[in-house]
């Protein structure tokens, strides 16, 4: 077995794409997969509908978005879990990387073409900075 995987998602498409490349490669590795949505910031916000009241918050969304995804990928012989960590995307799947003592982060190569690539992305950021392997994942439509 090898050590975790993490991919960084926040709902969107590409950012789905790399979860499904991650989940083949946790496969292939035997690895579990650590799926991680980041929040910057610890917002609250309480929601009252007639006589309902919700509260909902930064952290609640980014679970909430972590826990979706990993349940869409569930696989036979895959663990996967799912959890939501506190900073900006790239530094939030640094440092849980490090924490955990990850063997790969897998990240799309959202906004790494163009202009664009000059001034930032994620996986740009987590490239450059990661203390463990990198994945870019393809994740541009076919």
């Amino acid at each position: 077995m090898s050590g975790p995987i993490i991919v960084g998602v926040d709902g969107s498409p590409t950012a789905r794409r790399a979860a499904e490349k991650a989940r083949e490669l946790a496969t292939k590795l035997n690895a579990p997969l650590h799926v991680v949505s980041a929040y910057a910031d610890d917002r609250t916000e309480v929601v009252n509908s007639g006589s309902d009241q919700w509260v909902v918050s930064d952290a609640d969304n980014a679970r909430y978005i972590a826990e979706k995804v990993s349940e869409s990928l569930k696989a036979p012989g895959v663990e996967i879990l799912p959890r939501s960590v506190h900073g900006k995307p790239a530094d939030a799947l640094i440092g849980y990387a490090e924490k955990i003592d990850a063997d790969v982060i897998v990240v799309g190569n959202q906004r790494m073409r163009g202009v664009r690539r000059v001034l930032g992305s994620v996986a740009n950021s987590v490239s450059h900075n990661a203390t463990c392997d990198v994945y870019i994942a393809n994740t541009y439509a076919d």
